[in-house]
C-alpha cells in the first residue's frame, strides 16, 4: 500500500528536522567571543566543521565587523573586495558549502591584530560535490549579506511549513 502524500510530506518533515538537528553550532571564540587577543588558529584545532553548521559570531556592535573575504583578503586583512560584512553584535553564518571559509575583523588593526579565522568546511557522508571552494551564506539570507538570526527559527519556520502542506 501507498502511503498518502500528507503521510510523505510527514516523513520529510522528520527527516528535514533530523538534519537540522546534526548540524553543530559554534560561538567563535567560545567565552571570549569575536574580539581582539583572541587566538582563533587554536580555537579550530580539534574542531570539524561540516556542511550545515553555523557559526555565532558574539561581539561588541560596530565596535567590530564579520567580513568573509577571498583568501587574498585574508592574508592582506583586506575587507575591500568582501563575499559580506556585519558589525550588528550578533552575526550567525550557516556554512552551506564544503572548502575553505574565511573571516576577518575588517576595522583597521583588528586583523592584523589576530582577529581573523579560516575554518574548513567538509560534506557530511553522502553528497560531496567534489567542490573544494565556495561561499559561506549567512543563514536567512541567500543574498550575501550577513544576518543575525538562528537555525531554529529556520528550522521553525521549514516545520510550519511542511505542516500545512501535510494538513492540506
Amino acid at each position: 500500500m501507498a502511503s498518502s502524500p500528507p503521510a510523505a510530506l510527514v516523513a520529510l518533515l522528520i527527516a528535514s528536522c533530523t538534519a537540522a538537528a546534526a548540524a553543530t553550532t559554534f560561538d567563535v571564540g567560545d567565552g571570549h567571543g569575536w574580539d581582539t587577543g583572541v587566538d582563533y588558529t587554536d580555537w579550530t584545532v580539534g574542531k570539524t566543521f561540516a556542511v550545515g553548521d553555523t557559526l555565532v559570531f558574539n561581539y561588541t556592535s560596530k565596535a567590530h565587523t564579520v567580513t568573509e573575504v577571498s583568501q587574498s583578503g585574508y592574508d592582506a586583512c583586506s575587507g575591500g573586495n568582501s563575499v559580506s560584512s556585519d558589525d550588528s553584535g550578533a552575526t550567525s553564518v550557516t556554512l552551506i558549502t564544503p572548502g575553505v571559509h574565511y573571516f576577518i575583523c575588517s576595522v583597521p588593526g583588528h586583523c592584523a591584530g589576530g582577529m581573523k579565522l579560516v575554518v574548513t568546511v567538509v560534506t557530511v557522508a553522502g553528497g560531496d560535490n567534489g567542490s573544494t571552494t565556495g561561499s559561506a551564506i549567512p543563514a536567512g539570507d541567500a543574498g550575501g549579506s550577513l544576518v543575525p538570526t538562528t537555525s531554529s527559527t529556520l528550522v521553525a519556520a521549514a516545520a510550519g511549513v511542511l505542516i500545512m502542506l501535510a494538513l492540506f
